[in-house]
């Protein structure tokens, strides 16, 4: 039995890093305190709502801690010491490694291109970049800046001395400046390469300010041709700034991070604002494995994010505050104003990443595409079940006539039409649904009973209250009431009813739960509506037709069959009739219409 009581006799109140290790002296959990004698006598002195931290204490062999100056030190430990271990119960942070990045090549002469492949041999990198287009528009534009060479030729003072290389047609055609014949100073090359990097760095101002120096210098000395030429670098520079400027240009060197933590993962994004304009803009993921809270795989991103991309800024945006003092870095949760605009930009990003991220996975998976969608309605219907079977009752009637019903039945979410059925109302006489509801939501239900069929998951009454319990009161009858969910929805504001509650549940008009519900509710109208109507009609036609003596059904339908309306067989002759009824029959039908348009009133 681990003796953890000793352990925690020696450890001092100082900010630091403590390592769990198990019996075989494998390292299974690192994390950060901003005092190591609480933080680690917390895991044995209470009760864990994770069962998977209670499984981890429980392997808990040896401790060792590191002491460190600062909280922000200890942070910064804990990540590298995760990334460089990985060990067993700590967060898994996951890295999309496709973004592009935009490279300064270390080489005389630098070159300038993106790429996906970060090499560590002391060439820059500038990114990620989300888009291609931004760095597209970013080459193009240094491109008509500065004459930068696309070669990869070894450019060394020794081989451009020796005459090694030749120009090429991108020299020619104006695109470079030669430097391979020695045809441009280094110096020059690189003091182009220099504005480059301001630029990449999100240091405009200074580079503008240079130019206009410079454009100012060759006036002064009457090189007109030469200050043109500034100039023309200074308009292609200010429309760039122009359109990459987002916020406020006073929001300068700020990092901004915004968090969406689900079930298993948490999602972060991180955007660099340079004179108001993002010119970084990364998403990570972590995987979670503990009961992580926001504030610890925050806090943990924020260590990695602006430690890999070497953040010197001052200010941090968040979406909420956190416990963590960083030297001579300001901490802002903003409330209105073009902060809190940058933060829900980046909170979007979140959205879109996590987005993307479930569209790739149900493109591989389709059958997780439906899961998911189930479990979605579970949730927000509080369902004991998924509904994968669900149907939808809807009434119709005409001035108290006609009186039908429709059902419709969705399996997984889609229409099952093989499965709609009409009911004609039996029992009930006049307008009344709540009645008519009851009627068929019995006889369906009994129905299935008795031939033993799968009851669905969830029952949807088109209707507000009194629907609801004219539907509960039959299965109550059929002893089926709490054995299925059964829920009304009211058309006017699409409220959600549920048994025994008198205050509806309105979901948000753009779920996706919502959406099937609507939908199974407009399939059943829309089939009782068009069964309501056929009925209407045909018993029209059958009237008038049945007015006549010695016309039966029979006859009438075959009338019907061949003429395709009463109109047509009042404009049709004897002779024609007579082919199809027989003459008498056709005399009767003839006299009947005769008759009939004498004796209206004109």
């Amino acid at each position: 039995m681990f003796d953890y009581q000793h352990h925690l006799s020696v450890l001092p109140e100082s900010p630091g890093v403590y390592q769990f290790y198990d019996k075989d002296g494998r390292l299974i959990y690192v994390g950060k305190a901003k005092s190591l004698k609480k933080r680690v006598s917390s895991y044995f002195h209470k009760e864990h709502d994770s069962g998977k931290t209670q499984v981890m204490v429980r392997q808990i062999s040896d401790i060792k801690t590191i002491v460190v100056e600062t909280e922000m030190d200890a942070l910064l430990l804990e990540n590298n010491l995760i990334k460089k271990h990985q060990p067993k119960y700590n967060v898994n942070l996951r890295d999309d490694k496709t973004y592009p990045w935009i490279c300064i090549k270390k080489e005389n002469f630098p070159r300038v291109f993106y790429t996906r492949t970060l090499i560590r041999d002391g060439s820059e990198y500038f990114g990620p970049y989300t888009s291609v287009r931004m760095i597209e528009t970013l080459l193009d534009l240094f491109s008509q800046l500065y004459k930068l060479r696309t070669c990869s030729y070894n450019l060394s003072p020794e081989n451009i001395a020796k005459k090694k290389f030749k120009v090429c047609l991108e020299f020619h055609i104006g695109n470079c400046k030669g430097p391979c014949e020695g045809l441009q100073k280094e110096e020059e090359y690189n003091a182009n390469i220099q504005h480059i990097r301001l630029i990449l760095k999100g240091n405009i101002n200074s580079v503008i300010g240079h130019l206009n120096d410079q454009m100012q210098q060759h006036a002064e000395k009457f090189e007109y041709e030469e200050a043109q030429q500034i100039k023309e670098k200074l308009d292609r520079l200010d429309k760039f700034h122009k359109k990459s400027v987002i916020v406020n240009p006073a929001i300068h060197n700020v990092d901004v991070f915004s968090i969406k933590v689900e079930e298993d993962f948490a999602v972060v994004n991180f955007l660099k604002v340079m004179n108001g304009s993002i010119i970084q803009a990364h998403t990570v993921e972590l995987k979670k494995k503990l009961d992580e809270t926001k504030e610890e795989l925050l806090e943990l991103a924020i260590a990695e994010l602006r430690e890999r991309f070497s953040s010197d800024s001052t200010e941090l945006i968040l979406p909420f505050h956190l416990d963590l003092e960083i030297k001579d870095v300001e901490i802002t949760v903003p409330k209105i104003g073009d902060k809190k605009h940058l933060l829900l930009l980046s909170e979007k990003n979140v959205h879109y990443y996590i987005q993307e991220k479930q569209l790739q996975f149900e493109k591989t998976n389709p059958e997780n595409k439906v899961l998911r969608l189930l479990e979605v309605m579970k949730k927000d219907l509080r369902l004991k079940d998924l509904p994968r079977h669900i149907e939808c009752f809807d009434n119709s009637n005409f001035q108290g006539d006609f009186a039908v019903a429709a059902l419709t039945v969705f399996r997984n979410a889609k229409p099952s039409k093989k499965e709609y059925r009409h009911f004609n109302i039996k029992t009930v006489e006049g307008p009344d649904d709540f009645a008519s509801m009851e009627e068929i939501v019995f006889r369906r239900y009994k129905r299935m009973t008795e031939e033993a069929q799968e009851l669905p998951q969830l029952i949807v009454i088109d209707g507000g209250k009194g629907q609801l319990s004219a539907a509960l009161s039959s299965l109550e009858k059929l002893d089926l009431r709490g054995k299925i969910a059964v829920i009304g929805i009211a058309k006017k504001l699409e409220e959600i009813y549920y048994p025994g509650d008198s205050a509806p549940l309105y979901l948000d008009k753009k779920s996706e739960t919502l959406r099937v519900i609507q939908n199974i509710r407009d399939e059943a109208h829309r089939f009782g509506i068009t069964h309501h109507r056929n009925k209407r009609s045909k018993a029209f036609v059958k009237t008038e037709l049945h007015e006549i003596k010695g016309i039966g059904e029979k006859t009438a339908d075959e009338l019907l069959r061949h003429f395709k309306s009463v109109k047509r067989i009042k404009e049709a002759g004897q002779e024609e009739l007579a082919e199809i009824i027989g003459k008498s029959k056709s005399e009767l039908v003839i006299a009947h219409f005769t008759q009939k348009t004498n004796a209206d009133p004109l």
